[in-house]
């Protein structure tokens, strides 16, 4: 019998989270359920999911506590009736919790950041039901933070197999040499996702590397050709086919200083790309070093060069750990996202029904 889950996101742009909510509604419909995504009027996942038939609601969420928005959402769940209510990010966490006082309805947070969590005793306390974690690093967060490991559910974030029609050909786009070496970065471009530190990368690469290599950054404001450390580098802005951008790629630098998992590492690894990243949070359980790609201690600089400067200048390297990657990738595909998330609906269901005598 088909589930009714009233989902709760609050991002106003499309980022790894609002990915996941958008892989996870169309998954759960398929397997015959009904999925109600309330989301921020006007954000691409809203725009996305209706272009997919799924059910939404626009409600804006303006602070973690708008009472505002708990009010419609209190509202929403009289009227339609949920089985269980789903939030997945801090604001719809809280938002979600003032709009169940009072409620019976099961109350899901998905937790994406591996940083040990604050107010524990109310915001973690028992009305959440059950938390869902992005990895073990997440989980292992939240437990040091004081919340009942009983209570997490790892799920790891899943991504579809790529489909690539034709790849980007960056260097034909920016007018560069065929025998340059394409480094990208992928996601926000915000300073805890590390693109401050591209500079400081850039500059301590060899110059032999650093001469070879050019820079392609997917996301963020699109702004055109730079120099970035002294490297040539394009901006190419939010790009919607990314599995084929990120197909143009030789590597993938990700400088990211606290990371839940790393989606844009999956993908780049379900293509072949073979990525650079410190080893925090997540990542340390997706890639395999010297395997897979390159992990680094956290703040190295220097570190980071020397592995980049290695896979610039080391096409068989680049070769032999791309190939590892989409094997690796596939491990974290979206129907075990699905199925990991509806099991833990149906675990917390199923404990809040009497045994049968």
């Amino acid at each position: 019998m088909g589930l009714r889950i009233l989902h709760i996101d609050a991002g106003r742009e499309w980022r790894g989270g609002q990915r996941q909510v958008w892989l996870l509604a169309q998954g759960l419909r398929a397997r015959g359920h009904e999925p109600l995504v309330v989301g921020i009027p006007d954000s691409p996942l809203l725009q996305r999911l209706r272009q997919r038939g799924i059910a939404v609601a626009a409600v804006p969420m303006r602070a973690d506590w708008d009472l505002r928005a708990a009010r419609r959402i209190r509202s929403l769940v009289r009227a339609w009736r949920p089985d269980v209510v789903h939030a997945h990010d801090a604001r719809a966490h809280a938002i979600a919790l003032a709009a169940l006082l009072g409620s019976r309805v099961p109350l899901i947070v998905t937790r994406r950041v591996a940083f040990t969590p604050k107010s524990v005793r109310f915001k973690y306390g028992r009305r959440v039901t059950r938390f869902i974690a992005i990895s073990q690093a997440v989980r292992d967060a939240m437990v040091r933070g004081g919340v009942d490991p009983r209570r997490v559910d790892v799920v790891f974030s899943g991504v579809p197999a790529p489909a690539i029609v034709q790849r980007r050909d960056w260097r034909a786009e920016c007018g560069w040499p065929a025998d340059t070496v394409l480094c990208g970065v992928v996601g926000a471009m915000t300073a805890e996702k590390g693109i401050d530190l591209l500079a400081g990368v850039a500059t301590r690469l060899p110059e032999g590397a650093r001469a070879k290599a050019r820079l392609v950054l997917l996301g963020g404001q699109s702004s055109g050709r730079c120099n970035i450390g002294g490297i040539d580098a394009y901006r190419a802005g939010f790009v919607d086919e990314i599995h084929a951008a990120m197909a143009g790629l030789d590597i993938l630098l990700h400088p990211s200083s606290a990371e839940g998992l790393g989606t844009a590492v999956i993908d780049a690894m379900a293509l072949g790309v073979p990525p650079v990243a410190f080893a925090v949070g997540g990542l340390v359980e997706l890639v395999q070093h010297e395997r897979n790609g390159l992990l680094v201690r956290i703040g190295d600089l220097a570190g980071f060069a020397d592995s980049a400067a290695r896979l610039i200048s080391d096409e068989r390297l680049r070769r032999r750990l791309g190939n590892a990657g989409p094997v690796r990738a596939a491990e974290f595909d979206v129907d075990s996202m699905v199925e990991g998330t509806e099991r833990t609906y149906t675990s917390v269901l199923a404990s809040r029904v009497p045994a049968a005598v």
